[in-house]
């Protein structure tokens, strides 16, 4: 029975290694790097590699020869690997880590100067009034068509000016076919005239019959609305007595300016 070959495997990358492999390659300069692109955190000491642009544990540190620890261009335990060329790339440490914490915190402030805190307050939504008290505005096809009329008017007098069959009285067929199309826009004006001038009777009508409506019952909602200032008052009284000191006839007028406004002020109906 043969053994099935087991698939290699990227490693896990280790903080530290023994290897005293050094690659070819030049050293890394840390002052080159962005702020963000190193962290010299003592025991956390970690790098962007410039080869595969993934962190990678910086090892040796305290040593002479401080390096990148050999790793993988892939994830932990991705199959069939690539050694990243920047495996044991020395690292040239030339700034301490108290410098490299100060450009960090300087380099943060620095984004969010760049963000405006300025609050922009959205305009408030207008209310639109009721249906009933839009006023009746010239519609666009009105325009529209008044212009395609004049134009039509225009072109058969030109052409009646030009042609010498039309300028005699009679009708050639260019001329017939502008007198047509004359006559149907014509007569689209004379439809949307008709259209317009039905809505706006109807608009009067239903205005004239809700001002009946409320002249029909305003009496009536006018006496109960006294009667009821009326009870308002008596119920007042009885409940204060008599006489009335300066404080309770304070206190009663208060209560009759509420009383006033509320009856030729009513609250809208929700």
């Amino acid at each position: 029975m043969t053994a099935t070959p087991v698939m290699p495997k990227a490693r896990k990358r280790r903080r530290k290694t023994r290897t005293k492999q050094v690659s070819h390659r030049p050293p890394i300069v840390a002052s080159t790097l962005k702020a963000n692109e190193i962290d010299l955190c003592p025991g956390k000491e970690h790098l962007v590699c410039p080869d595969c642009s993934t962190w990678c544990p910086i090892t040796g540190v305290l040593g002479k020869t401080p390096k990148l620890v050999p790793h993988h261009i892939e994830r932990f335990k991705t199959p069939n690997p690539r050694r990243c060329l920047g495996s044991n790339r020395l690292v040239d440490l030339d700034i301490e880590a108290g410098e490299w914490r100060t450009e960090l915190v300087e380099a943060n402030p620095s984004t969010k100067s760049r963000r405006t805190n300025r609050v922009n307050r959205k305009p408030s939504t207008a209310i639109a009034p009721p249906v009933s008290r839009f006023r009746s505005a010239p519609r666009q096809s009105e325009f529209r068509l008044s212009s395609l009329l004049e134009a039509a008017r225009t072109d058969v007098a030109r052409h009646r000016t030009s042609c010498p069959v039309c300028r005699k009285g009679g009708r050639c067929e260019a001329g017939g076919e502008l007198e047509l199309r004359q006559a149907e826009i014509q007569a689209s004006v004379q439809f949307d005239r008709e259209q317009r001038q039905r809505s706006e009777r109807l608009g009067r009508d239903l205005t004239a019959k809700r001002v009946g409506e409320w002249a029909a019952v305003s009496t009536t909602v006018q006496r109960t609305a006294i009667q009821r200032l009326r009870d308002e008052l008596t119920a007042t009284l009885r409940q204060l007595g008599t006489p009335l000191d300066r404080f309770e006839r304070a206190e009663l007028d208060s209560r009759v300016i509420a009383l006033t406004r509320a009856l030729y002020h009513p609250q809208p109906r929700k």
